[in-house]
Formats: structure tokens, sequence, C-alpha cells
């Protein structure tokens, strides 16, 4: 038996299934695993053969101590909170994403969202199967429409630049935003501050990344600033809303409504108070899945995992 025969091919592990066809260019030149489940021990147990881990589920911490032979971990989307980059540097880890992959995806579910929150066409259609036509019309008094409405983006970057450009661009709407670096801002978005956005816009969204600076952004005080007919939109992570402030808002008739695709804990609890809701759209962290993102995220994934074999660089590298 020869040398090339007896050679080890690398390991891909997979905390979640890539689109099919990327799957299959991996698995040209490695062998691809799928985790049975998302437990921290199964992790630890798997990751010990792998050379490259590809992420769609939150990583125990210490999860690089049980991985001799990680050589690479790209991210198939953009979120990287559920990685302990700051480990893998340490290591020198490359840790890679897919930036811009479900940016469209994302951009229409929440024009959507802030849409069926104004028509308020999710509950027309629950009160139109329980109740009847008279019940369900009752609720198109008060109804809004997006255009000429004023939206508040939270993190333009390329979520947000998109939503921004067909909230004003296909709706007429004038577009707030707040981050870092006002300066670079495109024109027909208003730069301003964060307690501004939230006392001016109709329509507040959540696209900023997890930090340590936006932890707990949405608090009780920054809720109390919003406008009582506003709506809130998360597509980022739970983390940025203090749920139960929220809660007690939607509650209370602080504020209109809400969608949310995020939540601190994942799954959500059955006994959670948003659950009780009618005024609230709630969504299991779905926003960014369509087929069409999921290929480009996969493909995209599946580039990263192939350089990363061949000792190269990543083309998007999140740890430099």
């Amino acid at each position: 038996m020869t040398e090339a025969t007896t050679r080890r091919r690398p390991v891909v592990l997979l905390t979640g299934p890539l689109h099919a066809p990327a799957q299959r260019r991996i698995a040209e030149v490695a062998e691809v695993l799928l985790v049975p489940d998302t437990q921290p021990e199964t992790l630890r147990r798997w990751v010990r053969e792998a050379e490259v881990l590809v992420v769609r589920s939150t990583l125990p911490p210490d999860l690089l101590d049980h991985a001799p032979r990680l050589t690479g971990i790209v991210r198939p989307g953009v979120g990287v909170d559920m990685i302990p980059v700051a480990a893998a540097t340490a290591r020198g880890v490359p840790v890679a994403n897919v930036p811009g992959s479900n940016r469209q995806a994302v951009a229409e579910h929440v024009i959507t969202a802030l849409g069926l929150l104004l028509r308020r066409q999710h509950r027309m259609d629950a009160l139109l199967r329980s109740q009847g036509w008279a019940a369900s019309r009752a609720l198109a008094e008060g109804a809004g429409e997006l255009a000429g409405q004023t939206l508040g983006i939270v993190g333009v970057g390329s979520i947000g630049l998109r939503v921004a450009e067909i909230a004003h661009h296909g709706y007429g709407m004038q577009v707030l935003g707040f981050q870092r670096r006002l300066q670079g801002l495109p024109g027909f978005v208003e730069g301003c501050a964060l307690d501004e956005l939230l006392a001016r816009s109709r329509g507040v969204v959540l696209t900023c990344p997890l930090t340590e600076a936006t932890r707990g952004l949405l608090d009780a005080r920054r809720i109390g600033l919003m406008r009582r007919d506003a709506l809130l939109v998360n597509v980022s992570r739970g983390a940025i809303v203090d749920e139960a402030a929220l809660a007690a808002a939607l509650q209370a008739g602080r504020i209109a409504g809400a969608a949310l695709d995020v939540f601190t804990q994942q799954p959500l609890p059955p006994d959670h108070p948003l659950l009780a809701l009618p005024h609230v759209l709630l969504t299991p962290h779905a926003a960014g899945l369509t087929d069409e993102s999921m290929a480009a995220m996969s493909e995209g994934a599946a580039d990263e995992v192939l350089r990363l074999l061949q000792g190269q660089a990543p083309l998007n590298p999140v740890n430099r």
C-alpha cells in the first residue's frame, strides 16, 4: 500500500448542514462530518479530529482546548459572537466569515415585518380564522403605510445599508442612522445620536453586531424615549435589547409593536412573556434563511474552507 493511499484525509466538521453543492465541493478534498447535536460535550468530543470547523451554532468558550488539529474556523454568515474569537486568535487559528451573503434576505425580512406591523396583517389573519370577518376588519382602523415614515437604523453596515436603500428609494421613507462613525453614512441617511434616533423614528431597526458596547444597548431608559406609535425590529442579537423592559413597554402600550427574530435565550422558552403579546411578530432566527442566501452563505463558506485546507489565508478574516 502506497503512502498516497494511507494518508489521512483532513476532517471538516459542520455544526449544521451546508447547501448540498457547497458541501459536495468540500467532500471532494476532505472528510465532511456533521455533528449529531450541538451540546457542548458533543462539540468538544467531535472537534478533536477536525482541521476546519464550520460554525452555525454557539460554541462553548473552551472548545479550542479540545481541538489540537484545528487550523481554521468558518462562519457561513456574518455574526461571530457565537465563536470564541479571542481564544482562536491566541492559538493562531484564523476565523473567517461570509459578509454580505444574507443581506438581501434580512433586509427584505425587515421591510416585510414593518409592513405587517403597520397593517396588522398577522393579527387580521388570526382574527379572521378565529372570530370572523368583522373582528378582523376592525383592525384596519388606524393601520399605516411605510411611505413617508421615519425609519431609524442602528448599525448601518452591510445589512443596515440595504434596509436603508429599500426604505428610502423604494418607499420614500426618511432614514436616520446611528453607528460609531457617522461620517461614513450615505447622503440619503441622516446621521444622529441614538437617543435622538429613538425619539424621532416610527420604525427602529437593530442591525448592529453584538459587542460589549452594544450588549443591553436598548435598555428601559432608551425604550422610554421611543414614540408611542413606534415599532421595533430586531434582526441583530437578542442580548442587545433588555427583553423584560421591552415586554413591559409593550404590555403597557408604551410602544406600538415589535418584530423580533432573535432572543437572549434561543430557542425561546415556552413561558416567555413576549409569546403572550398579540402585537408582537416573532420568528425563530430565520430572517437570513432563504434558498438564495443559504446557497450564497454555503458557497462562501466552502471557498474559505478550501483555502484554509490549502494553507492559504481566508478571503474574509475576522481575526488577522
